[in-house]
């Protein structure tokens, strides 16, 4: 783990303050990101790294982890002992947060000179989504065209972040009302924002049988 990321793991408060999937998240000003980064380093092994990050001042978490990208993940970008290849990286975040607009499109755009890195986004609630055909929501759009999977995060996830990046001890972890019911919402609402010509033609179909 370099040093310059934050530490490894997080209070247990500040999980479920940051990472509780309330319908109003008042208060939740900072963006959280858990990620687990593995390498294939031969035919059937795989190697990872794990950790957490938050938005610092005038740098989205999305961003900041770009910045740590070339030493959490050696030899992604070409800069490895000469004549090496390239390494195949997949890195998973779960995020507090879905990324904004700005995020959404600078990661698309890096992701499509990065054929050899696959990512996968778990979020806990949708950053400004609620306006149809907001930026965000298209943000989110250009991110699954460029190959990232988008998923809303369930209690199972909950429970594999706090067992992975929380300093825990030996308490265990306990849903908080409504848990699955917003997770489920959300969940609906991602799949409408990434899937809007799907939704369409579906009412439109409903029209024509007169439902």
């Amino acid at each position: 783990m370099i040093t310059k990321l934050d530490s490894v793991l997080l209070p247990p408060k500040k999980f479920i303050f940051h990472y509780k999937n309330v319908r109003w998240a008042r208060g939740r000003h900072e963006t959280y990101l858990c990620f687990v980064v593995k390498r294939r380093v031969g035919p059937d092994s795989l190697t990872f790294d794990f950790g957490h990050l938050r938005n610092r001042t005038g740098c989205h978490v999305e961003m900041l982890f770009l910045r740590y990208l070339g030493a959490l993940c050696p030899g992604l970008l070409g800069c490895g002992v000469a004549g090496e290849k390239r390494l195949s990286y997949s890195i998973t975040w779960f995020c507090s947060w879905s990324p904004c607009a700005n995020c959404s499109i600078r990661l698309a755009q890096f992701l499509s000179q990065m054929p050899n890195l696959r990512l996968r986004i778990f979020v806990s609630r949708l950053y400004f989504c609620d306006i149809e055909d907001s930026q965000e929501q298209e943000g989110l759009r250009m991110l699954k065209k460029a190959g990232v999977q988008l998923t809303v995060m369930t209690y199972k996830d909950f429970f594999y972040c706090w067992q992975t990046f929380v300093a825990r001890k030996q308490s265990r972890f306990k849903a908080w009302g409504e848990l699955h019911q917003n997770s489920v919402r959300l969940t609906r609402k991602l799949h409408r924002i990434l899937q809007p010509l799907e939704a369409e033609d579906l009412r439109d179909a409903f029209k024509l049988l007169g439902l």
